[in-house]
């Protein structure tokens, strides 16, 4: 089997990312969602074609529409829970890339919402994923999970691809399901040893605990911050000590974009081995307490921002220390974050800065894809 390091660049390696997504078919779910919009507005700004299959944005404000990404690709409205719409849309759009982000991606919801959670992200998953065998389309697909895929030892070691996968509550639990339906299709569909007949390669990626501009979702750490900041109060702080791996949202989508272009090219060897799970969180000292991350963030708003801690003993368990293993992607796929986590906030606050102002639709989106330009120019840590 070919060794994928042979072939590694530092990527996400601008150039070769829009050489092979410019013209392509590109199906999104989730577009309409803070990282899905994210990822689309990279694709489009690459020239793939994307069709973006979600419902409609569940905040308001949102990315979505704050730079008009209807605008930017082929929006359909569409719920993955529902398997023959699912099929008739890839039947459709014949993709030759499928990045699957639907999901219901928030921890307290969870426990609010919990059957939601699972019809959403786990059945919505193998929804997708029978969508693609029984439509019979090639392609390569990419399913998005969570770093809280993981069953959480509350151990200073990161995890790793192999380790078990569980949860506490409800989506995390969710993530580590959709997990084994995309192990298990893979592996009863779509083997990589059979690639070469099928034509469809499958696999996994899990990121840290993403920020940037454009995010309003409830009960995540950032928009919170910037709902306070905006209304001139001190920003509430649940847990305080909890360490994440933090990441400005376009480290883990240069590697979803680098995995799914790794899986169509190539020899069916190297694209097989691709076939996998893929961490893509932050560099190691980019783990660190939500203190340290609500400091950044309020000396980079300014403005006589602040924090308080406002612990709630009567709150659902979130995980306390978690930390995400990224040396395969490193050596596997070339893939490098380019951000420190004092980058991301002060790129995330410009964003909200801009938007508090009453920046317009066009400013958005043109510092939006600033921020990108920027990223991609950026050196790789190491």
């Amino acid at each position: 089997m070919e060794d994928l390091g042979q072939r590694s660049v530092s990527a996400p390696d601008a150039p070769r990312l829009a050489s092979f997504y410019a013209g392509r078919r590109v199906m999104v779910t989730g577009h309409t969602g803070f990282k899905g919009g994210w990822l689309t507005l990279w694709l489009a700004h690459m020239g793939a074609h994307v069709t973006g299959v979600a419902l409609p944005p569940d905040t308001e404000p949102s990315f979505f529409r704050a730079i008009d990404l209807a605008s930017m690709c082929r929006h359909v409205v569409g719920d993955v829970r529902n398997l023959t719409r699912l099929r008739d849309l890839v039947a459709t759009a014949q993709p030759d890339v499928i990045f699957h982000l639907a999901a219901q991606a928030l921890v307290r919801r969870s426990y609010a919402e919990p059957i939601v959670t699972l019809e959403t992200n786990v059945i919505g998953t193998a929804n997708l994923l029978e969508a693609v065998r029984t439509v019979g389309r090639p392609c390569a697909v990419v399913v998005v999970t969570s770093d809280k895929c993981y069953e959480n030892r509350e151990r200073e070691a990161p995890y790793v691809e192999a380790d078990a996968m569980g949860g506490h509550d409800v989506y995390s639990m969710s993530k580590g399901a959709a997990e084994l339906v995309t192990s298990s299709w893979r592996r009863s569909f779509f083997h990589p040893d059979r690639l070469a007949s099928h034509g469809v390669a499958i696999a996994s990626a899990r990121a840290g605990n993403v920020i940037g501009g454009g995010d309003w979702a409830n009960d995540r750490l950032v928009p919170d911050a910037i709902r306070a900041l905006t209304a001139g109060r001190a920003i509430g702080v649940r847990n305080p000590e909890s360490v994440r791996p933090w990441q400005h949202v376009l480290e883990p989508l240069g590697g979803y974009l680098t995995l799914g272009m790794r899986l169509r090219e190539g020899g069916t060897a190297a694209r097989a081995a691709t076939c996998d799970a893929w961490n893509f969180g932050p560099a190691e000292v980019d783990s660190v307490p939500v203190r340290d991350l609500v400091d950044t963030v309020v000396a980079t708003w300014g403005e006589g921002a602040a924090w308080v801690a406002e612990r709630d003993p009567n709150a659902p368990h979130e995980a306390g220390l978690l930390r995400l293993d990224i040396d395969k992607a490193r050596t596997q796929l070339g893939w490098t974050p380019r951000w420190h986590v004092e980058e991301a906030c002060r790129r995330t606050v410009d964003w909200y800065h801009a938007h508090h102002r009453g920046a317009t639709m066009h400013v958005l989106r043109a510092l939006s894809l600033h921020q990108l330009d920027a990223y991609l120019d950026a050196e790789v840590l190491t």
